[in-house]
Formats: structure tokens, sequence, C-alpha cells
């Protein structure tokens, strides 16, 4: 299982991964002249996004994209993009390119094809994300029991978006979602999974120990990415 580092609190949290992020989006643009950059919505990345978008990296040279999506427009409070565009892509990260996941006026798997495409072009892989995990244990739009689930967690298929329906009788997401699948985190050069709280370290450690086939940690495990868990109590 992948080692937790613990940081005393949010502040130190965040400011750790921001600066893990910057080291290798840096290193990518020096090294190839571009980098690709791909990170979660919610409320909690909003101070890691704070601190890098004040990095000086050369961010007219980095495509920034979401590792999900809700299938809604920007206007929308659900949207990931509009968090995005909020908080990272400010000061000087304004300079950078966003790569949206949701296209208006489609269907979730026509705006999944469509970004797919989009991602492939900005390069053939990414090099550093950010995740985030739910209590159920989901991360990306990964959720457990969704039809696209095994798709997604599928190591042996190309880098892709894909898009995720709703759930049915209650069950997660509530919303039509777009996400990347494991193979752009298998071929990423980092990735950072950030957690808060009590309850979330506990559900990492037991979903470290799953089935990769259903249970999304279990398979970033398994597939062996260049995984790196930042806990803080919060």
């Amino acid at each position: 299982m992948s080692q937790i580092e613990s940081f005393p609190d949010t502040d130190a949290w965040a400011a750790a991964i921001a600066a893990r992020l910057e080291e290798s989006l840096a290193a990518a643009v020096i090294a190839n002249g571009r980098a690709v950059f791909a990170g979660p919505g919610g409320t909690t990345p909003s101070p890691i996004y704070a601190r890098l978008a004040q990095a000086d990296i050369g961010w007219d040279r980095i495509a920034v994209t979401l590792v999900d999506e809700r299938h809604v427009p920007e206007t929308s409070p659900d949207s990931n993009a509009r968090l995005i565009r909020d908080v990272l892509l400010q000061g000087p990260a304004a300079a950078a390119r966003f790569i949206p996941l949701h296209s208006p006026a489609v269907t979730v798997d026509r705006a999944a094809a469509l970004a797919a495409h989009a991602l492939a072009q900005a390069g053939d892989r990414l090099d550093a994300v950010l995740l985030g995990m739910g209590e159920d244990g989901h991360i990306c739009s990964m959720f457990p029991d969704s039809p696209t689930l095994r798709t997604l967690l599928t190591p042996t298929l190309k880098p892709t978006v894909l898009g995720v329906p709703h759930g049915r009788d209650g069950a997660a997401p509530p919303q039509e979602r777009l996400s990347i699948n494991l193979p752009w985190l298998i071929s990423a050069d980092r990735v950072v999974l950030g957690l808060k709280g009590a309850v979330k370290r506990s559900v990492f450690e037991r979903e470290a120990e799953g089935d990769p086939a259903t249970q999304p940690i279990a398979a970033l495990i398994a597939a062996k990415v260049p995984l790196e868990v930042v806990w803080t109590e919060g």
C-alpha cells in the first residue's frame, strides 16, 4: 500500500502539494517546452490551487484540464471548470490554456469524445495530476457500482475520456459526468492524492486492500500509478 504522508494542518498540507505539482510542471516545461496538468473540482483543492496559481513556471506553455466533470454548463455552481477558472486560472496561471471536459449542446458521450481528442492533442501524458477521493472511495468519476466503472479501471485501454451515466435508484452520481480513465493516471509523471480528515484516511486504508477491478484506490496501486498520498487532519 502507498505510504501516507501526514501534515499538521491545511496550510502545510496545501503548500506541500502545490510545491510538488509546481516542481513537476516546471520540469516538464524545461524538458519538453510544454506541460499538462489535471485536477479535480470541489472545495478541497481550493487552497492548493490558490498557491499553485502564483508559481512562476511558464504558464503560457501549460495546458490545464480536469480529471472529471459534471455534464453541466460552466455557469452552474456544480461545474468543476468554474472552480478551476475562479481559483487556479488567476494571476500568473491565467496564461495557461484550459481544456474543458464538458461541451455544451452535445450528449455526454459526444462531449467525452471531444475531450479525449483535445487531451490527446495537448500531449501524450499528464505531467502532474491532483486527485481527491470521496467518502465512498471514488476518484475522478469512478463510482462504486457505476456501469462504466470496469471500463474506466481497465489498465490496458488507451488513455481516454468516458461519459458516466447518472446512478439509478439514488446511486451516485446524481448527474451525468465525464471522467479520464485509469491509463491516463498510469502514464502520468506524478499523481498526488490529497486527503483531509480521519474518515477519508480510514476509507483510503480500507479501499487500498480492495479489488482492483471494482475499487479505484486498489486499481491505482495495482497498476503502479506514481501515487503520492498526502493527508492532514484538516
